[in-house]
């Protein structure tokens, strides 16, 4: 069965590799699954069409047969489980990689998303300023607690998994601010993910599509 997966039609990300349609490409590519995607305009998101398959109007979905999901560290985790290669195969590894993709997409991630609704939203406020270094330093503190426990490691559980992959994805959301540069191990530890041939396929492909989009 073909998988197909949506995307922006023109992603706000412009080809950076941010939207999280990325992960989900990522992950397939990993796996060596191949896949379809379905790309959206804003307008396309809100129809009841979309809606049906994603009922907050977001991307990316995820479908295969008769299985739909939505949310991008759901449809991340099923593929993980259901092909070989993002998961350790004894159960306790297995575990502890599953924990660390929850720490990425529930302790890490929303963080450093708060900079970005603060920066966009939130700039012509008059705590702007104040507002903004709250949110840095607890982005700090985040960046310190996961520098010490990776410390000289390569990946966060032994081998590369799918707990590194939402890892790597939600960190390069934090590359902007110029912070994760104060944490050389994971700055090297992002270039390491953005290193792996799985990821330059599925980023390519991502830009491939804003490439179009701005020159069709």
């Amino acid at each position: 069965m073909t998988i197909t997966i949506t995307a922006f039609e023109r992603s706000p990300d412009r080809g950076k590799g941010l939207a999280r349609d990325m992960r989900v490409r990522w992950a397939l590519e990993e796996v060596g699954q191949p896949y379809e995607v379905r790309l959206l305009s804003f307008k396309a998101m809100k129809e009841p069409a979309h809606l049906a398959l994603q009922p907050f109007g977001q991307i990316p979905t995820y479908e295969e047969g008769d299985l739909a999901l939505f949310e991008s560290g759901a449809v991340v985790l099923h593929i993980a489980q259901r092909h070989a290669g993002l998961l350790p195969d004894d159960a306790d590894a297995r575990a502890r990689a599953i924990t660390w993709m929850f720490a990425a997409v529930s302790t890490m991630e929303p963080t450093i998303v708060d900079r970005e609704i603060v920066r966009y939203l939130e700039g012509d406020k008059p705590w702007y300023e104040e507002r903004l270094s709250m949110v840095d330093d607890r982005i700090r503190r985040r960046l310190r607690d996961l520098s010490n426990r990776l410390g000289d490691a390569e990946w966060l559980d032994g081998a590369f998994s799918a707990g590194d992959l939402e890892m790597v994805s939600a960190l390069l959301r934090a590359r902007g601010s110029g912070i994760l540069d104060e944490y050389p191990n994971l700055a090297a530890y992002v270039a390491r993910g953005e290193a792996r041939p799985a990821y330059k396929r599925a980023f390519d492909a991502q830009l491939a599509v804003f490439t179009a989009a701005s020159t069709g």
